[in-house]
């Protein structure tokens, strides 16, 4: 499949007379499958140049639907009597999906797809896929960027010289991080790429991860603990990799908070409903914990946080999956998805919600 699509740069068209060029396609179906695109920034060049290396270019239609608002009527009048749409951030739920009898499938380019009710979705036959993997490097790197400035205090010097001070000493002395413990709380993709880089920063590295052994952890060079609050009171650092869903909404509140070291950060890449953020606010302003590295709020959609008049946090606008090359691999991702399920009639590679039935 990766001679087929480069994700950073479409190779020239080929000439072909089989759909079968495209990722988990051997038959197209009759018709044109029309899919939207509802509110994705940018155009869809790349995914129709795609189409076009998978000699695909006639077998599906792709449309670009910017309303501009995310209401469910809105959402509705755009989808239409398509079969496929591409969201990000709007809420697939019961009552839209009633409005949409003709929709088949609903890709999310990223990893997490909490936006979508996959209960309803699977009541409405509607395949449910996500972009799994697409931007772990990017992610990792951009986790152990916010440990180091956490650590060395890189962005709060960096402030502290604009606003007219030179004092290296400004906030206490950094403690060095080596021999330091760090937490992993579950072990996906990211953490797995991340434990390289905190290895040869000489930390030592446990992990509470509920489905995972302690032999498969050890294979990584990683320890396991079997509780959450073990992992708080022993850590460091605490680094947050979960998805966000039920048994993860405010997994770290005041109570776990209290279990945490007074010198200790906690840093979250993860989703931002899996803190509760007043409490960590709290937490940070009477310096119950030194700081923190946050990635991800609870309400972006209105882009405020109490996080950002605090001088003990870094924080950066939901930017760690992002580069070039993770943005074309979540587009070409949700579009091997969307042609596997529209043109081949197949069961979709990344199917989240794996209980329906697909025939």
């Amino acid at each position: 499949m990766s001679e087929l699509m480069d994700a950073r740069r479409p190779a020239p068209a080929r000439a072909t007379s089989s759909a079968a060029t495209a990722p988990g396609v051997a038959e197209p179906t009759t018709g044109t499958p029309r899919v939207v695109y509802f509110n994705i920034d940018g155009d869809l060049d790349y995914e129709h140049a795609l189409l076009e290396q998978w000699g695909m270019t006639d077998r599906i239609d792709l449309v670009d639907a910017k309303p501009g608002d995310n209401r469910p009527d809105t959402f509705v009048k755009a989808v239409g009597d398509a079969e496929g749409v591409v969201v990000e951030y709007f809420e697939v739920t019961n009552p839209v999906l009633d409005q949409l009898p003709h929709l088949k499938i609903a890709a999310v380019q990223a990893i997490g797809s909490s936006n979508i009710d996959p209960d309803a979705a699977t009541a409405h036959g509607v395949a449910v896929t996500n972009a799994p993997g697409f931007c772990s490097p990017d992610v990792a790197l951009h986790t152990v960027g916010m440990i180091i400035d956490l650590v060395r205090k890189i962005s709060f010097l960096d402030r502290s010289v604009r606003a007219g001070s030179w004092d290296p000493m400004l906030g206490g002395l950094p403690h060095r991080i080596t021999g330091n413990t760090i937490g992993l709380v579950y072990f996906g993709s990211i953490p797995k790429l991340m434990v390289p880089m905190l290895q040869a920063m000489g930390l030592r590295i446990v992990v509470f991860a509920p489905t995972k052994s302690a032999e498969y952890l050890a294979e990584w060079g990683v320890e396991k603990v079997d509780t959450l609050d073990e992992l708080l009171a022993v850590s460091d650092i605490v680094s947050l990799h979960t998805p966000l869903m039920a048994a993860t909404h405010h997994l770290i509140g005041v109570r776990e908070l209290a279990l945490m070291k007074p010198s200790a950060f906690l840093v979250n890449t993860a989703r931002g409903a899996v803190v509760d953020e007043p409490a960590l606010v709290d937490a940070l302003r009477d310096r119950r914990i030194a700081g923190a590295a946050i990635d991800v709020i609870e309400d972006e959609d209105h882009e405020r946080s109490e996080l950002f008049g605090l001088d003990n946090v870094v924080i950066t606008p939901h930017a760690a999956f992002i580069s070039t090359e993770s943005l074309a691999d979540g587009k070409r991702i949700a579009l091997e998805q969307l042609v596997q399920r529209l043109v081949a009639g197949k069961r979709p590679a990344n199917l989240v919600n794996t209980e329906l039935e697909i025939g």
